[in-house]
């Protein structure tokens, strides 16, 4: 499942506090507002991954072979036929066209047959529902995904039976994916990549991988160009349903050099699996449910253990960078420190440029509040390109705001309105419903010191 750990919070975070009955509506289709049109991104460009497929071997078989939590599974699982894919529900004006994108990138990209049916039983259901239908049944999930189920009524009959259990499964067959269609356009394609993209493979989350959509920290939120080799190699002719992981172990070698052939000289990185008490950690601090002082002191004993380990990847970075959120409110100099500690571990890694972009928007909204437009211009110019590479329109609407501020701050203020305006093309994919727009245009508005009335 897609957890609502982050999202909010990686992007600065004030849209969050809206009440229930204001969430993007249905109503917030591409028609209906007040605002400049919604933008999409065009053609995808992912980007190779640049690993030793003996890391990505290790990858595949512990995304493979376990769940989120922790279970093992015995048997390999996939779809042995043509997949077919239908739409029920209610879905918002912006999900068949992202969900088409998507099924093009599988089949070009991963080699899958896989299409839509538009009547009729079909093996994955994407059944659009509210948001508050998903987290009656699982209060941490954006989305979800259950085997042997068509409905989320059918799965509501079922789910404590062995039917809808991911360890009885050796072979795919019929399987719901449960959508929120009353939120933000970008949360509704995150959830189609993320849990299409367990659907189809990996069951299992690794905190590990700097450069994939199975990653908890939600920082990926489009399938990535690693995600789709290990899609790809999911569903070569080497591998079937009912392998045990020693088979499928004996057969990656080969199979990887067939499909990454550069991988084949990089040496191995091997890095350190992820302690349970780290992820409980970072998932009590920037979950749902704890109390301030919960998650302050949770990233906190995050940090410990990442120092402790002696880490310096991906994963160190992430654990300055959930404390530094957690510290904004109340300190912000110390905050823009952990930011600062972030961006120099996500420098020393591999697949981190996106982790460096939202850095750099933490840092840059430090900038204006300091006055100091010309820091925040530095901060945020290099990352919008990262940003629109990654299709993550919420992040590129913020860097932009941002942007517009600090030009504003610098008096360049046609420059600045152009700027502005052409962020809330991607705010209205990004962020959803016109008050969410604004929230974010006032959130970041606020971040500038008082002008003279003279400018």
């Amino acid at each position: 499942m897609r957890h609502l750990l982050l999202p909010a919070l990686l992007v600065l975070g004030a849209c969050a506090t809206a009440p229930a009955n204001d969430l993007p509506s249905r109503a917030a289709t591409p028609g209906d507002s007040a605002l400049p049109a919604m933008k999409t991104f065009s053609a995808p460009s992912p980007v190779p991954p640049a690993r030793a497929n003996r890391d990505i071997a290790r990858d595949f078989l512990d995304l493979a072979f376990r769940l989120e939590s922790g279970r093992q599974l015995t048997r390999f699982s996939r779809f042995e036929e043509p997949i077919s894919v239908r739409v029920t529900g209610r879905p918002p004006a912006t999900l068949r066209p992202d969900l088409d994108r998507l099924l093009r990138r599988l089949r070009r990209e991963a080699g899958i047959d896989i299409a839509t049916t538009g009547a009729g039983p079909a093996n994955i259901t994407i059944e659009s529902v509210s948001r508050r239908q998903i987290q009656r049944y699982l209060p941490k999930a954006a989305c979800f995904v259950v085997p042997n189920v068509s409905s989320l009524e059918e799965y509501r009959r079922a789910r404590h039976s062995r039917r809808t259990s991911w360890t009885e499964l050796t072979r795919r067959e019929r399987l719901a994916i449960f959508v929120p269609g009353d939120s933000s356009p970008q949360e509704v394609r995150d959830c189609l990549h993320e849990e299409l993209a367990q659907a189809l493979g990996p069951l299992n989350d690794l905190y590990r991988l700097p450069d994939s959509v199975f990653n908890d920290d939600n920082v990926h939120t489009v399938l990535t160009g690693f995600d789709m080799l290990v899609l790809r190699a999911y569903y070569a002719p080497e591998l079937r349903s009912g392998m045990t992981r020693a088979q499928v172990a004996d057969r990656l070698p080969a199979l990887l050099a067939r499909l990454n052939p550069g991988g084949r000289a990089r040496p191995a990185r091997s890095l350190p699996p992820t302690p349970d008490s780290w992820v409980h950690a970072i998932q009590t601090a920037l979950g749902p449910g704890a109390a301030p002082r919960e998650r302050q002191a949770a990233a906190e004993q995050a940090l410990r253990i990442a120092r402790n380990r002696g880490w310096r990847d991906h994963r160190r970075g992430f654990s300055h960078f959930a404390l530094g959120r957690l510290t904004q409110p109340v300190n912000p100099e110390a905050a823009s420190r952990q930011f600062r500690l972030a961006d120099r571990f996500y420098q020393q890694g591999h697949g981190t440029d996106l982790h460096r972009a939202y850095a750099a928007s933490q840092l840059a909204a430090h900038a204006l509040r300091r006055g100091d437009g010309a820091r925040a211009l530095r901060l945020v110019s290099p990352h919008l390109a990262t940003a629109e590479r990654h299709e993550n329109a919420a992040l590129l609407a913020t860097l932009m705001m941002l942007q517009a501020e600090a030009l504003e701050l610098q008096g360049r203020l046609s420059d600045a309105r152009a700027v502005r305006l052409d962020s809330l093309g991607w705010a209205r994919y990004g962020f959803g419903a016109d008050w969410a727009v604004r929230a974010k245009l006032r959130e970041i508005a606020t971040l500038s010191p008082p002008r003279a009335p003279n400018g």
